[in-house]
């Protein structure tokens, strides 16, 4: 059975609340795309095995949910313990956590925000705003807010596109392998200038 067999088919058993528990799962597991699940949830929807409002609100209230035990997450993994994880990692400094710690309290409500419709990036905001101890309300409005925006828009794509839903997924998914391919690159150009860096040190 594929990944849309097994979401169909708990959709068909559960309803809207089986569309919320695959999007908690896709919150939690990164590899597993929403740009599947939402449009898929859509065309349930259309099928009429789901009211589409009942779709748009479970599934935000699944990107909830998600968001929530990846917060949670962070607020145990605590600061001072990410610094340590930093020190030991090579060609990490702790300096660099301190950079990226003060651009998110600088924007961190936006990040959230935004970072709820950023393939990939949609998950991983959370663990940063459970480090920081975000404000909870806060935090579950932003995410709420943008997680309804990104799940309507799709899950309406799928309504409307019938049963060529899985449109949304080429399109969406590509836009996926870029944000992937953006981090790859960035992550090559941050070693790269570390070790050009440490060899300029060296030689000194």
């Amino acid at each position: 059975m594929n990944l849309a067999d097994w979401v169909t088919d708990l959709m068909e058993t559960a309803g809207a609340p089986g569309a919320a528990l695959a999007i908690a799962l896709e919150n939690l597991f990164p590899p597993l795309p929403s740009e599947v699940f939402l449009p898929l949830a859509g065309f349930t929807a259309g099928q009429g095995k789901m009211s589409l409002l009942d779709a748009i609100l479970w599934t935000t209230a699944g990107s909830v949910a998600g968001a929530l035990l990846l917060y949670w997450a962070g607020a145990l993994l605590g600061r001072d313990r990410v610094r340590r994880l930093a020190g030991r990692v090579p060609l990490v400094r702790v300096s660099d956590v301190d950079k990226t710690e003060a651009w998110f309290l600088r924007n961190g409500y936006r990040a959230v925000f935004f970072g709820r419709m950023v393939p990939v990036f949609r998950s991983l905001v959370s663990i940063p705003a459970g480090v920081e101890r975000m404000r909870l309300a806060p935090f579950i409005a932003y995410t709420a807010a943008g997680s309804l925006l990104w799940n309507t828009a799709l899950i309406l794509a799928g309504y409307l596109l019938g049963d060529n839903w899985h449109l949304v997924e080429q399109y969406v998914g590509l836009a996926s392998t870029t944000v992937l391919v953006l981090a790859a690159v960035t992550a090559v150009i941050f070693v790269a200038v570390r070790l050009s860096k440490r060899r300029t040190t060296s030689r000194l």
